[in-house]
């Protein structure tokens, strides 16, 4: 039997907290985790509220979309892996590409957000992917690669273990625009023979590697059924009940 389908759901900058608890009741009521493992990452304040409406139900978990790369001080605003930790959070986003874009997160911060995470017990999701111009000018693979090995380097064969990878083209993300399953299957196949160069055929055969660009209900099933597609990184379809049910139903 083969790993379970990962179906995580990035709320972003949305929801407050009685429209995070409908949704999340929504999601319970017409889901089920039998076939896969489910992660919601609300908004920092939401995330003790999920947490509770979470307890005790096998298969679903609560994640954090950032952390910092510091275990504690004199900074105004950050969040730590070990505040995390202590309201229940199991796993972090690191380096999704707004937070690359906007906040200029470069390889030696998400590799130091990576050990915080790692440190505190939380498994990282972490992101890599092309922008439009880097796929057009064929850069995609080199600009991937080179995001798995600047920051990957620093960490061992039995840190890997608890990492999960999630490919989000930067050209899909919000825009409606998907990569084709070829395209996408072409990549994950890319990032997975990356890490047996990296940790060994094992470490790249048990490794998850999340699709995360623009999936959607629509096209979750071809997508999830690529053979080293192993779940989605789901945004804007997360934030609807309905439709993020019919994604974790299409594994």
């Amino acid at each position: 039997m083969g790993k379970a389908k990962i179906i995580a759901g990035n709320w972003k900058m949305n929801k407050n907290l009685p429209d995070a608890v409908t949704l999340v009741n929504d999601i319970l009521k017409s889901s089920d985790s039998k076939n896969s493992t489910i992660i919601l990452f609300p908004p920092f304040p939401l995330i003790p509220a999920v947490v509770d409406l979470l307890k005790n139900k096998t298969g679903y978990f609560v994640g954090a979309q950032n952390c910092s790369e510091h275990l504690s001080g004199a900074f105004t605003g950050e969040t730590s892996s070990e505040m995390l930790s202590s309201v229940g959070c199991k796993y972090a986003l690191v380096g999704h590409s707004e937070r690359r874009q906007y906040f200029n997160e470069q390889s030696s911060v998400l590799t130091g957000k990576i050990k915080q995470l790692l440190a505190s017990g939380l498994k990282p999701v972490y992101c890599i992917g092309e922008k439009l111009e880097e796929r057009k000018n064929n850069f995609h693979f080199d600009v991937v690669k080179k995001q798995l090995t600047e920051v990957l380097s620093h960490f061992s064969i039995e840190n890997m273990s608890q990492i999960i990878l999630a490919y989000e083209p930067v050209w899909a993300i919000g825009t409606g625009e998907t990569a084709t399953p070829v395209q996408a299957q072409d990549m994950h196949s890319f990032i997975r023979k990356c890490i047996a160069e990296m940790f060994g055929t094992d470490a790249a055969s048990s490794i998850s590697i999340l699709y995360g660009g623009s999936c959607n209900a629509q096209n979750a099933r071809e997508l999830f059924s690529c053979p080293d597609i192993d779940g989605g990184l789901i945004g804007g379809a997360s934030l609807k009940a309905e439709d993020f049910c019919k994604i974790i139903a299409s594994v």
